[in-house]
């Protein structure tokens, strides 16, 4: 598999904010989403047992696969192996291509309307004026897509005061909405990886 990092940290967003993670950052993603934080074409090759080796070093059995897109490089056989480790895995997708069905936890962050799954534990949308096709996208997703758990999450600009604008549309929309949940970015607010 190429791999792009792999880290221990606090998972930042969703459902399991503030659970104790490491991190398996997979390289390479068909999309190329203008608002991406990560470097995600750099990368080592590593065997399920050199990856194995690094993860083990870490006291959490709560593994985020993340990338780039994971979907490209995951394999069911990869699954099994950390589930004899007693890893619980959450896979975070943009929902294009399909995952392993062995995997613990979907959370799919959609980044258009032609995802492949119709059934996810968590639905996570960028929210932002040019992020994901602003409502459109989440009224298709809302009635295509059963989740467990619905979250908006205000696109990182970079500029202030567009993510403060942004911000309150996202507030605005779930008080409108309230089948969605917001989600900050964590991690990035109390400055950990």
């Amino acid at each position: 598999m190429k791999v792009k990092e792999i880290f221990y940290s606090l998972q930042g967003e969703g459902r399991f904010t503030g659970t104790a993670a490491v991190f398996l950052r997979l390289s390479g993603c068909n999309l190329k989403c203008p608002f991406c934080d990560t470097d995600h074409f750099d990368g080592t090759f590593m065997s399920h047992e050199d990856i194995m080796d690094e993860l083990v070093k870490y006291p959490s059995r709560h593994l985020v696969i993340t990338g780039g897109e994971p979907s490209l490089q995951l394999e069911p056989g990869f699954i099994d192996m950390l589930h004899e480790y007693g890893y619980f895995v959450q896979v975070e997708t943009n929902g294009t291509h399909p995952l392993p069905q062995n995997v613990d936890w979907i959370t799919c962050s959609p980044k258009s309307k032609n995802i492949v799954y119709d059934r996810v534990n968590e639905l996570k949308v960028v929210f932002g004026s040019d992020a994901v096709g602003g409502n459109s996208l989440l009224e298709h997703l809302s009635i295509s897509v059963e989740a467990e758990e619905y979250y908006l999450q205000p696109c990182d600009t970079g500029d202030k005061a567009v993510n403060v604008e942004i911000l309150g549309r996202c507030v605005e929309y779930i008080k409108d909405n309230p089948v969605w949940r917001l989600s900050l970015q964590t991690h990035k607010l109390i400055d950990i990886p």
